[in-house]
């Protein structure tokens, strides 16, 4: 039976309990955190609700995500999450989108039809745009994250408090392509190589992420004519380096034994000719197709017990394992048929069993020690542990601060942080005052600005748009006009209309040093201004430098083991949705060891600090806010839950 007024409402007064009846609030995100705060939001009586998530149900959610059953997997999550909400509240009224937060049809005035925006989000390119959409249509926003048994949820206010963007996020971790392809030294150096291996073979080809040793290599300083090995290092099945990965594999017949000898002897044994590298390091060991089937079963040992996905196997193992997997894979390319492409998904069978034998036979080539398919599961999906208590405590806390926005009680909101394990007071939820904006915000400033440092000779107008507009500062589809004058239209987001200028470079254009860049964006009703500095002296593999962002302004990792990040979902793909596949990142969770509200600003960040900083982050994925903390009185403690 639907739940009555009374005790949905209880102790709120009267004016509250009616604006919740009255009032329309968007959530966005329907997994973890989601299906929590739909349940909470309809028994607190909330009855107007709008829901979006691009998603759809995985056998992986079940464990927690309570609104889905095993018959749905397959099915909309936004769309089940309704339809589960209103079997126990028939007379709410909740209206649900399959589809991307990040789609033009959710503007500016699609925002403004309501009075409060809660974030339960897995990925940092969603929470900047709804941050932005949010400060555009002035509605107040709730942000939230967990990763495992760390939570937090803050407040968004234009004017009144800093956005989510106020403070720079940790960049998402990358590897330089020389470690990834000559010297990999930890096992996430192999699991990438393995990911990259699979796109290369069966998936679509990135010139970027090649797999084969990189003769380029700076610390090398090789010169491949005066390695009399380099014959030995190209076998005559064909040499990748004169034809694609793909097109060299395909003329093999996608034959496990040819592709496991050219990955794991010969070109290692060309890695091997490349001696400069060896001088400090421990030089790898080629692997043998032939000598490793010669091994005993017996002499096989599978390190570990326990579940089939936690054991370690041994090289025969693996090496049984790729050939399996290969083969699988080939059928599946060939069932498609020409031409065809697979993605990599870590809950395709066949694809992790692939990776995780390509990656853990590349770990035994390099010394390392081989790790299991759930660890390599968890490193290649970028995956952040969810647990279902922690995603109730967080939803509850968002209805908390929903119901001081409602109510009119502001000043009474609050950044709160949930805790691993009490701090000395013996408190696990810890809340703070929110920051002001920062008056140097590239996005909640009143003219948005900032300085980009790059070479004008070798960056083209695509890479402007692709990676520093859309993937550093966030900008879904921008316009770019030059200050020069004359008021050229660099970049249009008018399909069409400039893509000519795609590939050209900027010097191309007149842009040199101290140029200036309008750039705007209509959906997000955002316009920033880039300032030009011309360089030709960047670093090798960075393409740009934003001045003022630098590393020691964003938050310092903290030791490994205190490295989790708040997030739900992975971090692995690079396209913006409100979807476990799309791309969370790696922002701190700040967990403050005392209940009182001190400003970040003042706080020391050393461990003799009576009020000291621990910094968790995700060594790839998920996303969350930090924030800073104001100076409160520290009685305030009416969000907070002491253990006795």
């Amino acid at each position: 039976l639907e739940p009555t007024m009374t005790q949905l409402v209880g102790p709120l007064r009267k004016e509250l309990a009616d604006s919740l009846f009255s009032c329309r609030v968007l959530v966005v995100g329907a997994g973890g955190i989601g299906c929590e705060l739909l349940k909470n939001l309809v028994l607190t009586g909330f009855k107007n609700i709008e829901v979006i998530d691009l998603d759809t149900i995985d056998v992986s959610n079940l464990n927690r995500q309570f609104l889905f059953q095993k018959k749905h997997v397959g099915k909309s999550k936004a769309q089940v999450a309704k339809e589960s909400v209103l079997r126990f509240c028939p007379s709410a009224n909740i209206t649900a989108y399959h589809d991307s937060i990040m789609n033009p049809d959710y503007n500016m005035e699609f925002f403004r039809n309501f009075q409060l925006v809660m974030n339960a989000l897995d990925n940092r390119a969603a929470r900047n745009h709804v941050n932005r959409m949010c400060l555009a249509a002035d509605i107040p926003l709730i942000e939230s994250g967990t990763a495992g048994y760390l939570g937090q949820v803050t407040v968004i206010k234009k004017g009144q408090t800093e956005c989510y963007e106020c403070q720079p996020k940790p960049t998402q971790k990358t590897f330089p392509g020389c470690t990834i392809r000559n010297t990999p030294s930890e096992p996430i150096h192999c699991i990438v190589w393995a990911k990259y291996l699979f796109n290369q073979l069966f998936g679509e080809e990135d010139a970027d992420r090649e797999v084969s040793p990189d003769t380029a290599d700076p610390e090398a300083a090789w010169n491949p004519a005066d390695a009399a090995a380099r014959a030995t290092a190209s076998d005559q099945d064909g040499d990748i380096k004169r034809v694609s990965t793909k097109e060299w594999a395909r003329s093999t017949g996608y034959d496990p034994v040819k592709l496991f000898n050219k990955l794991f002897k010969d070109d290692i044994m060309y890695l091997l000719t490349m001696d400069k590298l060896w001088k400090k390091r421990k030089a790898p060991l080629p692997l043998d197709w032939t000598e490793i089937q010669q091994i005993e079963s017996s002499q096989e040992e599978s390190c570990g017990m326990g579940l089939k996905d936690q054991q370690v196997l041994g090289v025969q193992g693996y090496t049984q394992l790729f050939r399996r997997s290969v083969e699988t894979l080939r059928s599946q390319l060939i069932e498609k048929g020409e031409g065809a492409e697979l993605v990599w998904d870590k809950d395709d069978p066949s694809a992790m069993d692939f990776v995780s034998a390509a990656a853990n036979l590349r770990m035994n080539v390099f010394s390392m020690n081989m790790k299991s398919r759930f660890d390599v599961k968890s490193m290649a999906g970028n995956i952040i542990p969810a647990i279902a208590t922690t995603n109730a405590v967080i939803a509850g806390l968002i209805v908390l601060e929903a119901l001081k926005i409602l109510n009119s009680d502001f000043d009474q909101c609050r950044t709160i942080f949930l805790n691993k394990q009490p701090n000395p007071r013996k408190k696990l939820l810890v809340p703070c005052a929110l920051d002001r904006p920062n008056s140097n915000c590239y996005v909640c400033a009143s003219k948005p600005e900032v300085t980009v440092k790059l070479n004008v000779h070798k960056t083209i107008v695509q890479a402007l748009q692709d990676k520093i507009l859309k993937e550093k500062f966030g900008m879904v589809a921008p316009d770019v006009q030059i200050e020069d004058g004359k008021g050229t239209i660099l970049i249009s987001s008018e399909e069409g209309e400039t893509e000519a200028n795609n590939n050209k470079f900027l010097s191309g254009f007149g842009i040199r040093n101290g140029s200036r860049l309008q750039a705007d964006d209509f959906l997000q009703d955002y316009t920033l201004l880039v300032n030009v500095i011309h360089s030709e002296e960047l670093e090798k593999d960075v393409e740009f430098e934003v001045v003022g962002d630098a590393p020691d302004k964003a938050p310092a990792p903290s030791a490994p083991e205190e490295g989790k990040n708040i997030a739900n979902g992975n971090k692995d793909s690079a396209q913006p949705s409100t979807s476990s596949k799309a791309a969370a990142e790696d922002d701190d969770v700040l967990i403050i060891d005392s209940d009182e509200e001190p400003s970040s600003s003042t706080m020391e960040a050393s461990p003799e600090s009576s009020n000291r900083k621990r910094k968790h982050h995700d060594a790839d994925d998920a996303a969350s806010k930090r924030k800073r903390l104001d100076q409160q009185p520290s009685d305030d403690d009416e969000d907070i839950i002491a253990l006795d």
